[in-house]
């Protein structure tokens, strides 16, 4: 039987990596989307090729600098990487013996996956603390996203990230345990 599958998402620098480790350190079974499009820039093929093609390069920050700054260019990066990230998400969930599982998927609401999770949760974090957390993140990444409240609104459930990693641990327990009593 499949795991109750879980998503994360929020932010850039609001904390949902930090999450995904908090529910990974109680046993759950964890993917990030950005780790697998890091492993498939990394180590398949063609996509190795389509981006050497397409760009000249498989250097991530190099693709970043050009993505970012040309919506089409991103859409095409997209329509490359997203089928791949979800069939391995796919394969990695129906290979799971566990009661839960938790992928971290930043672009969750924008790009419609939302529906194909059992429970959503989404963290937020005010804009000072995401800056110092991402200072890198003013590369157009962010106008892309859905505002942080209106994710909060679609959630199972949300979390403000402006404590300690301890708040951000105890919120998650809460929450698995809640997900566990269902």
């Amino acid at each position: 039987m499949r795991p109750l599958a879980v998503a994360v998402t929020g932010g850039i620098g609001a904390g949902k990596s930090e999450a995904l480790r908090a529910f990974a350190r109680r046993g759950v079974p964890t993917l990030s989307a950005d780790e697998v499009v890091h492993r498939l820039i990394a180590e398949d093929p063609d996509v190795r090729a389509a981006l050497e093609d397409r760009f000249g390069t498989t250097d991530r920050a190099r693709i970043a600098e050009i993505v970012f700054a040309d919506s089409e260019q991103l859409s095409w990066l997209e329509a490359l990487l997203h089928p791949r990230v979800q069939e391995a998400e796919e394969a990695w969930l129906a290979a799971l013996d566990a009661d839960v599982a938790v992928t971290e998927i930043p672009l969750l609401y924008e790009v419609g996956r939302e529906g194909r999770f059992d429970a959503v949760v989404v963290i937020t974090a005010p804009d000072s603390l995401r800056a110092a957390r991402a200072p890198a993140a003013g590369d157009g990444r962010a106008r892309r996203l859905l505002p942080d409240d209106e994710k909060a609104a679609r959630a199972d459930f949300a979390y403000v990230n402006d404590g300690t990693l301890d708040q951000l641990d105890a919120f998650v327990g809460d929450v698995l345990d809640t997900l566990l009593r269902r």
